[in-house]
């Protein structure tokens, strides 16, 4: 198990304080939230600006994201079976609320971060290109962002 911390990044400053630490996390579920672009905790959605692994810990550091919101989406698995969920979202410019595409739920975090990672999912016998990702903490689920090709 590894440590895992969200450090506030501050330009110019010579110390980053830690906002939340995880001291028990797999390394697959680190290299998961490395790979995605925001992070929603407590209401607050943060924007990653970079990731490091040092030697005691995987580190990513984030800037609040002024411009962005949390949703009031319920959480995905709020009535069905328990697992790792991840939401295909509609990304449009100009809205603050992006249509559910697709749930899909998976049985292990491999191959969560395979579709994480991908620059294009398909549903609604479509292409998706991904704008891009978080994960929701509040809501524990993972976010894809997409437009339509």
């Amino acid at each position: 198990m590894a440590r895992l911390e969200y450090r506030l990044y501050t330009e110019g400053n010579e110390t980053f304080p830690v906002l939340y630490q995880y001291d028990r996390l797999g390394r697959d579920e680190a290299a998961l939230r490395f790979a995605c672009d925001y992070f929603v905790k407590d209401g607050q959605v943060y924007e990653k600006t970079s990731c490091a692994v040092e030697s005691d810990a995987y580190v990513i550091y984030v800037i609040q994201a002024e411009d962005e919101r949390t949703m009031s989406w319920r959480r995905p698995d709020a009535e069905g079976p328990r697992g790792i969920y991840m939401e295909l979202r509609e990304y449009r410019e100009g809205t603050a609320d992006y249509r559910l595409v697709e749930t899909l739920r998976f049985a292990d975090t491999l191959d969560l971060m395979l579709h994480m990672q991908a620059n294009y999912l398909y549903a609604e016998d479509r292409e998706w290109e991904r704008t891009s990702t978080e994960v929701d903490e509040d809501r524990e689920t993972y976010v894809f962002y997409a437009s339509p090709v």
